[in-house]
């Protein structure tokens, strides 16, 4: 594999021509050079003065070349840089999702496994509930849990209004009975003053004439 096979970029393409180039045209002036060392000083002169303003014009143009090259590598670089800053970004923001995802499936199983208060309540059986309230039968599960819990609600505050009321009549006769206990009470008191009054009687009559 050559160099040419590794390199993609097509200005470094360019570049790597125009050398091979201009060392193909060194090699040539060297081998005109010294491959004729007999022929006339002038013409060699004049050879060699041409083919030297060939060399400056590649020699130009790899000038051109490689500083292209080298503004191509510098933006090559920025751009490779940003890159990896976004990458890395990316992969912080991932590795944030990912604390926050392992964060709420901790949360979940712990909600899941909560011993939750309404679990404990006496509840209606579903199968009763649905024949008490048909009109429910589409709902969901967790609409039916709501709806059990708001009819054992409603079903607690209707006995409880219904001991109030009956706690007040207790009430009402134990108030009654103390009544009846206080005037039996002052019932016997006066027939205890009623029987202590009649002794003198009772005496006068039980005496022999």
């Amino acid at each position: 594999m050559t160099v040419t096979d590794l390199v993609t970029d097509p200005s470094l393409h360019a570049a790597l021509e125009t050398s091979a180039h201009t060392r193909e045209h060194c090699m040539s002036m060297l081998d005109r050079l010294f491959s004729n060392p007999s022929s006339h000083p002038e013409d060699i002169q004049a050879e060699l003065f041409k083919a030297q303003k060939i060399l400056h014009a590649y020699l130009s143009q790899m000038r051109g070349l490689n500083r292209q090259a080298v503004l191509n590598v510098r933006e090559t670089k920025q751009i490779t840089a940003e890159a990896r800053q976004e990458v890395d970004r990316l992969h912080l923001q991932l590795q944030n999702l990912y604390y926050e995802q392992r964060h709420l499936r901790g949360e979940i199983a712990a909600c899941d496994a909560y011993d939750h208060k309404y679990q404990q309540l006496p509840l209606i059986p579903i199968e009763e509930y649905l024949r008490l309230h048909p009109e429910d039968s589409e709902a969901s599960e967790h609409e039916l849990m709501i709806a059990r819990i708001n009819h054992e609600h409603a079903e607690r505050e209707t006995l409880e209004q219904e001991r109030q009321g009956l706690l007040k009549k207790k009430q009402g006769l134990i108030a009654d009975n103390k009544k009846r206990r206080d005037d039996l009470a002052n019932l016997d008191k006066d027939l205890e003053k009623f029987i202590d009054a009649a002794k003198p009687i009772q005496k006068t009559f039980e005496k022999e004439y």
